[in-house]
């Protein structure tokens, strides 16, 4: 008998276009009602209401209640860092309007995965914070210098852990489109979260893209010596 995980479940729950999209409509650490999400992956209610049961019951996506309405979200950031790398190996998918080539262009320029900042913003400010040693890499983490601290600090950026949390701290997220690690866990998401707070970045509605503000452009280059200009002539 095999003492492996049973990842012959977890890969016939997301192994389904339909539950694919409702997957990827939640990797920007938001919960969404039913509604949006059938509406994201082209099915009717009935048919996601089948869907999102199986994936609450694979421990996949959560529920909860406000109101009439069930919003549902992903069950932990270890599910968004499993979608994330199954990305990275993935073949891409053909681009057949205008709109869509936009769409992909803005998502790899810059993204949040689950909470944390993605794409080649995410990408060129980890590279950045590893030359000005305010983080180190060590064996499967990072770690923040006492720089990285007071720096951060200075920033207004939350650096206390939970209490009882199992989440790691900082480490490496391979990053599907850039082929490369941006910096997720708890450190990623609070970085990320002061961003928004700051008016760094911003979402663009209806998916996970964020833009960069002019406010950012010059936050980023001030604290970082990144250029996000010139991030996006890449893109």
């Amino acid at each position: 008998m095999s003492t492996s995980p049973n990842i012959i479940e977890v890969a016939s729950l997301i192994g389904e276009p339909s539950r694919v999209s409702i997957l990827i409509s939640l990797m920007n650490g938001k919960a969404l009602p039913a509604s949006e999400l059938a509406r994201n992956a082209k099915i009717t209610p009935q048919t996601a209401s089948t869907h999102l049961a199986k994936l609450v019951e694979g421990g996949l996506l959560v529920s909860e209640s406000h109101g009439r309405h069930r919003y549902y979200r992903l069950a932990s950031p270890d599910v968004a860092h499993a979608l994330e790398s199954l990305m990275t190996i993935a073949a891409p998918k053909p681009v057949r309007s205008l709109r869509e080539s936009d769409q992909l262009r803005a998502i790899r320029y810059a993204r949040t995965c689950y909470d944390h900042l993605a794409g080649e913003v995410g990408v060129a400010l980890t590279q950045k914070m590893l030359e000005m040693q305010l983080i180190e890499a060590s064996d499967q983490d990072y770690v923040l210098s006492e720089a990285g601290k007071n720096k951060l600090q200075s920033l207004g950026v939350d650096l206390v852990v939970k209490p009882k949390s199992r989440r790691r701290f900082a480490r490496p997220c391979l990053d599907w489109s850039e082929r490369r690690h941006h910096l997720a866990g708890s450190l990623g998401a609070s970085l990320t979260n002061r961003f928004f707070e700051l008016g760094w970045i911003e979402r663009v509605p209806g998916g996970r893209a964020v833009r960069v503000t002019p406010l950012g452009s010059s936050g980023f280059m001030t604290e970082f010596g990144l250029q996000v200009d010139e991030c996006k002539k890449h893109s």
